[in-house]
């Protein structure tokens, strides 16, 4: 009987860790409803309520930076997005069902190119006009620069991420993106280079405007699968992780 009541207390304790554990990953309390004086609850307070995915609170054409790109993401400018896809569609067909060589088709475009102006040229030579002109290419030089630094920008904050992650600081973070690299090497080896870029591609010309366009059945459904993960977490928390000592690493001075 007392084994029993023992299991019965180490239960409960374990259930108690996990609520906490679950409770404690909001940063907020959740704002309070107001209610209206015929008893009913504000539009408002409904408003702020509304659980969205990664806790953003700006639009989706926001989130992609309200620019030319987040156009081009969201379909506001589609025929540039169809292009683009188009585009992408085309190489991947070429590259990787038709298995043709990037070397190649550099190589026949050349030859089209060039017999196209030869014929060109002659046929203008037969009516008594001067051949055309090949116009110079020249690349602005603050664009590049721009997109140079930005590229820079980017790799260094990435770095700075990747240096925060390896530290162990936050071990959810670190056992995350652990399982996340892990996935990516299993589609690896299923899929080449090419195709993950192309699919890719895809999800970002159709994952954030469907979301935009269904968000408000998607936050719910996001809402309940986090609160699963966190619960997960909890428990796997609770019997494992909280397990491993940590003090004596924490004490030693290197």
């Amino acid at each position: 009987m007392a084994d029993e009541h023992k299991e019965e207390v180490r239960a409960e304790s374990l259930m108690e860790k996990i609520e906490e554990k679950i409770h404690g990953h909001h940063d907020s309390p959740a704002p309070e409803v107001v209610r209206e004086k015929s008893g009913g609850v504000s539009p408002s307070s409904l408003k702020d309520k509304v659980y969205r995915i990664f806790g953003r609170e700006k639009p989706v054409h926001h989130v992609f930076g309200g620019g030319k790109l987040a156009d081009v993401f969201l379909w506001r400018d589609k025929k540039l997005s169809g292009g683009i896809l188009g585009g992408a569609t085309v190489m991947w067909v070429l590259f990787e069902l038709l298995e043709y060589h990037l070397l190649t088709l550099v190589a026949h475009l050349l030859i089209v190119a060039i017999a196209a102006f030869f014929l060109w040229s002659n046929a203008l030579t037969f009516i008594n006009k001067s051949p055309p002109k090949i116009p110079d290419i020249q690349i602005p030089e603050k664009p590049f620069l721009q997109i140079v630094s930005a590229i820079t920008f980017e790799i260094n904050r990435a770095l700075v991420v990747i240096r925060d992650i390896a530290s162990g600081k936050d071990l959810k973070k670190f056992l995350s993106v652990i399982a996340g690299l892990w996935i990516v090497s299993i589609l690896g080896k299923s899929y080449n280079f090419l195709t993950l870029v192309y699919i890719a591609t895809v999800l970002l010309f159709s994952v954030p405007v469907s979301y935009e366009k269904y968000e408000d059945k998607v936050d719910p459904l996001a809402e309940k699968a986090m609160f699963e993960i966190k619960k997960q977490y909890a428990v796997f928390d609770a019997k494992v992780l909280s397990k491993i000592p940590r003090g004596a690493l924490k004490n030693k001075k290197i």
